[in-house]
């Protein structure tokens, strides 16, 4: 059976949801909150040792300002209300993307980041104004910046997943079958899953379902 040390979710639907049963995209991601506690406890119980979960893309600065400025307080109430709990259970938060928010979150992300840096038992990388692309030419001007040898060692150096090894699979709910712009360098060998439910309907049952699959398969890495 293959192990699993690295899932990574592309948390997709909330908006949908929330226009489908309450007429709001904001209680949409409001509802998908509840969906990553649930499925952070069962990564634990799977002793699954990093989940990243894309939470906000550089892309999604093109949505309305009011829906981008409750993201960000959902943000700030779920880090303020949860952070002690997740330290508590020995869990490390980590920021992945390129803080530019307001003076106020970018502090509570390097407090959350700094009290649970010593955490072990799952380090979870919130993807936060992340892009794959910005993050590769960035990773290249960096190495090329240090006159660094051009190889793969040193551009997984330069990456925002330094020290992370690469997804083992990608999930992504909402029925959606793209990547959009979510770790195309570290997805390169990763088991990709679509499922067709909304992120808030989304549960520990469609989560395992997946796990098993993936544990069942043959990955060749490109041998016979």
């Amino acid at each position: 059976m293959n192990p699993i040390n690295h899932v990574a979710i592309i948390m997709d639907g909330n908006g949908r949801w929330g226009l489908k049963h309450k007429n709001s995209r904001n209680a949409g991601h409001k509802e998908g909150l509840k969906t990553v506690e649930k499925i952070i406890k069962e990564t634990i119980k799977n002793k699954i040792k990093y989940l990243t979960l894309y939470a906000f893309s550089t892309e999604n600065w093109k949505r309305p300002k009011k829906e981008i400025n409750y993201l960000f307080d959902l943000l700030e109430v779920f880090l303020k209300s949860k952070i002690d709990d997740l330290n508590k259970q020995n869990i490390r938060l980590k920021i992945i993307g390129f803080k530019k928010f307001s003076k106020k979150l970018n502090k509570l992300l390097e407090l959350s980041e700094k009290k649970t840096f010593k955490n072990k038992k799952l380090q979870i990388n919130l993807a936060l104004n992340y892009g794959s692309k910005f993050e590769i030419v960035n990773a290249f001007k960096n190495l090329c910046k240090n006159n660094d040898k051009i190889n793969l060692k040193n551009m997984n150096k330069y990456l925002l997943t330094k020290n992370i090894p690469d997804p083992d699979m990608l999930i992504r709910t909402g029925n959606t079958k793209r990547l959009s712009n979510f770790l195309l360098w570290q997805l390169a060998y990763s088991e990709i899953y679509f499922e067709k439910k909304l992120w808030p309907d989304f549960n520990e049952k469609d989560y395992n379902k997946i796990l098993n699959k993936f544990k069942k398969i043959k990955r060749n890495f490109g041998k016979i």
